[in-house]
């Protein structure tokens, strides 16, 4: 299966089904990958497909053993100037689902988010997986629930407790001028866990990502 390319569907998929081919799959195949076999995956299933000569319809084959890697993490952040950066960087590492959170701090509330699920699609297909991470709609700090969550604190880097390593199922952001001061003592009263991330100051991109890679699924 090595090469193959990996196609995500949008629509649901079962062996012995034949679904049209959208233009710019038939085009990927036939003038990228000069292919008309692929991996078609949706929804956590991986199957072989056939492009159909004519570039028309695609047949779903039988199921592969390759398992889903995708975890069960939700990452909540704050919108950045470099969103894409981040979507593409946490999807290659197997978040289930994003929740952009608008914070007192956040300065880039303008993303185009039918480009930023396009790149986690391709982030998806890269990187092994069979799903795509879900996209929340975007919501603010203050309706967050903060019970539970952990959160990257840029206390750390100051001196401040934190621990290195967590069990968590959503893990929280904060935009690059960080929390407010209001934002962390919400935090500290819902009893959010502060992880540390080291003891720079890092862009909000590599914090999420750093922040996901210490966070234990188990």
């Amino acid at each position: 299966m090595k090469n193959i390319p990996r196609i995500f569907i949008e629509t649901p998929i079962k062996t012995g089904d034949v679904i049209p081919a959208t233009r710019d799959t038939a085009h990927y195949l036939t003038r990228v990958m000069r292919t008309n076999d692929f991996l078609a995956f949706n929804n956590g299933v991986e199957y072989a497909a056939v492009l159909a000569p004519d570039g028309k319809s695609i047949a779903i084959g039988d199921a592969t053993e390759h398992a889903d890697p995708t975890g069960d993490i939700t990452l909540m952040f704050a919108p950045i100037k470099r969103t894409d950066d981040l979507i593409n960087m946490v999807t290659q590492m197997g978040v289930a689902r994003f929740q952009p959170v608008i914070t007192a701090r956040t300065n880039a509330s303008h993303i185009n988010w039918d480009r930023m699920r396009k790149i986690a699609v391709e982030a998806a297909e890269q990187s092994n997986r069979n799903s795509v991470p879900e996209i929340l709609p975007v919501i603010k700090f203050s309706d967050l629930d903060l019970s539970g969550v952990v959160f990257a604190d840029e206390r750390a880097a100051h001196g401040a407790n934190a621990a290195d390593t967590i069990s968590a199922k959503s893990v929280l952001i904060g935009p690059e001028g960080g929390f407010s001061s209001e934002e962390f003592n919400a935090l500290d009263a819902a009893g959010a866990h502060g992880i540390s991330l080291g003891t720079t100051i890092l862009r909000a991109e590599l914090a999420a990502a750093i922040a996901i890679s210490r966070i234990s699924m188990k």
